[in-house]
């Protein structure tokens, strides 16, 4: 975190599921971590999303169309490439607002 914006990076916990799994899960996982900084959601500002296999993208939006509080899309860009990891088949790069409380 750095002067009320927190900047992480998720992949999924267990990539041996498959996209719908990992991409549920990372999205979960997502949750849980601003959940630890003191935001939400609802105080995403930029999200990069890494897919190595193109034909996920559709599935992909789905779940996020699904997952995102209305009224609260962050700026967005998604990439096709290869990831890290050779099971990983979704990367999130994410910078949120950080509610201060105190």
């Amino acid at each position: 975190m750095h002067g009320g914006v927190a900047y992480f990076v998720e992949v999924p916990d267990d990539p041996s599921q498959d996209a719908s799994g990992q991409f549920r899960q990372v999205l979960a996982q997502v949750v849980s971590r601003l959940q630890s900084v003191g935001s939400d959601p609802t105080r995403l500002l930029q999200v990069v999303i890494y897919l190595p296999e193109p034909s996920d993208l559709a599935l992909f939006n789905e779940l996020w169309e699904a997952w995102l509080p209305p009224g609260h899309a962050p700026s967005r860009a998604c990439i096709h490439a290869k990831l890290a990891a050779p099971l990983y088949r979704v990367e999130l790069v994410i910078t949120a607002a950080v509610l201060f409380v105190g």
